[in-house]
């Protein structure tokens, strides 16, 4: 096979997997329906999820969820603009494989979840009926937005 060829082909699979995660994102895109704004915890689970946060988040990121010296605000507008557009499940997804840093097996998916759900009660995320998921791909279907939309 000569140089040419094999460019040639390196650059077909480029462009294949370009349209792949093109289409993917935007398939993703078209199944959230929800939004972090349609009540996508309990109060109950915040409630739940406030200890828990102090226990294995605040060293880092603060009783206050503003963040410390090396870890983001885990609350309030810097860090809803940080996820915008995202899905809760991405949201998930960091927080389950990485935190608490060093020891993410340390607190179960419930625990997580249940943190996540007083992280949205602190940034003003209106509760609802339903608690948080703890599959990330049940939670990939709901957007996180960091304005609540317009009425319709």
């Amino acid at each position: 096979m000569s140089t040419g060829q094999r460019q040639l082909i390196g650059a077909v699979i480029v462009l294949a997997v370009f349209a792949v995660t093109w289409s993917g994102r935007h398939s993703v895109a078209a199944m959230q329906t929800r939004t972090v704004w349609d009540g996508v915890y309990t109060a109950e689970q915040a409630v739940r999820g406030a200890p828990l946060y102090e226990q294995s988040c605040a060293e880092c990121h603060g009783s206050d969820l503003t963040g410390g010296e090396m870890a983001p605000g885990l609350a309030g507008s810097e860090f809803a603009w940080n996820w915008n557009g995202l899905s809760v499940g991405d949201l998930f997804e960091r927080v389950r494989i990485s935190m608490p840093q060093g020891e993410p097996s340390s607190v179960s998916r419930q625990d997580k979840a249940d943190i996540l759900a007083y992280m949205f009660e602190r940034s003003g995320i209106p509760a609802g009926e339903t608690e948080l998921a703890t599959r990330t791909a049940t939670l990939a279907g709901i957007s996180f937005l960091a304005e609540a939309p317009a009425p319709k």
